[in-house]
């Protein structure tokens, strides 16, 4: 060292714990001490004189480099004789380790601007595709319409929904949730798409959809994750609904002015090796009816008075409204949710499926 400085050691913050980077004229034994519960208490230059610690009392002065008051480097200097300038050593070795500190400080900014970029690609790249597997446009026939709204929070989420027309009598459509957001869900999400696109021709009856389509999830998710699922297949030539709610928000179908909550089913998927129980609900759509299947970002909507938007406040706009094409529903309901919501932020991803059958 060209200042003549016969110890230094050089701290550096990586992970939780601060680490020595460089030094000179200390043995390594003494620099494997951690003194990360030290250096707090150094908030500016200062004497090490009488330090009876076993590594710090090897220095005569500590000088910490800090950046809006964070600590980004400690300096521990020492070896001086008692003739030499040591004030002017100690501030040319202030004024060159703040450089370096900064210019390390600036490397690491840098590296993590880096990774966010690279994480908005991903993020875009994972919307991208969470898009593609949504349906873009919804049937709409003499028979029955469909309309969606979907709002995904940080681009991509862990909500899901899709119709497939089974044959020229019936139709299935979902509505799901997968636990977690972001891109995991999204991926898993895409996933449990395609099962559910492949399951849904195979099964003869929806129970034995449901087992399977509860075993593909669970072979992904080891258990870890799960899903809330409602899947419905309407018979139009019996005007037949048959559907299994698998811990989902209960959809709700109004008909003759009043509500019919669609909460028969089983539990989550994803969760248990074999679903215990499988109820497949049933009902007969008589008259004009309108399905509204909805994720629980939905009522997890707070007014600015704290007020949930509940199960119980959209039963009554339903009723209110349910004589409604699905797509003139869903657009005075976006209008409802603004108005009720009034500065509030949206807490979730949230999806809703509305089905009007004529």
């Amino acid at each position: 060292w060209e200042m003549g400085v016969k110890k230094m050691a050089l701290f550096f913050l990586q992970g939780d714990r601060w680490r020595c980077t460089s030094f000179i004229g200390v043995s390594e034994d003494l620099l494997s001490i951690d003194i990360s519960d030290q250096l707090q208490r150094f908030t500016r230059l200062l004497s090490l004189e009488g330090s009876d610690h076993p590594l710090i009392g090897e220095f005569d002065v500590v000088i910490p480099v800090r950046h809006k008051d964070v600590p980004l480097a400690y300096v521990f200097i020492g070896g001086f004789d008692a003739n030499e300038d040591m004030y002017n050593k100690v501030q040319f070795i202030t004024t060159i380790t703040n450089i370096v500190a900064v210019a390390i400080e600036n490397k690491r900014l840098f590296k993590r601007q880096l990774e966010q970029e690279r994480l908005r690609r991903e993020m875009e790249l994972a919307s991208e595709m969470q898009r593609m597997l949504i349906p873009r446009e919804l049937p709409v026939c003499e028979h029955y319409e469909f309309a969606s709204i979907y709002k995904p929070q940080l681009g991509v989420g862990g909500d899901y929904f899709d119709f497939v027309k089974l044959s020229d009598d019936q139709i299935a459509f979902c509505i799901g949730d997968i636990s977690g957001k972001g891109v995991a869900a999204a991926l898993l999400m895409a996933n449990f798409q395609a099962h559910f696109q492949s399951l849904i021709f195979d099964r003869a009856n929806l129970e034995e959809f449901v087992r399977a389509l509860n075993q593909s999830v669970l072979r992904i998710t080891k258990g870890e994750k799960f899903i809330t699922f409602f899947v419905g297949v309407y018979n139009l030539r019996y005007q037949h609904l048959q559907y299994v709610n698998a811990g989902h928000n209960p959809p709700a179908l109004a008909m003759n002015d009043k509500i019919v909550r669609l909460d028969k089913g089983c539990t989550i998927l994803g969760n248990f090796q074999t679903l215990p129980e499988v109820e497949v609900g049933e009902v007969q759509i008589d008259n004009e009816a309108l399905i509204v299947a909805f994720t629980d970002g939905l009522t997890d909507i707070r007014n600015e008075e704290g007020e949930f938007m509940d199960e119980e406040y959209g039963y009554h706009f339903l009723l209110r409204n349910y004589g409604l094409s699905a797509k003139a529903f869903n657009a005075k309901l976006l209008e409802e949710i603004e108005r009720f919501k009034g500065t509030q932020h949206y807490p979730d991803d949230f999806t809703v499926l509305t089905c009007k059958i004529f």
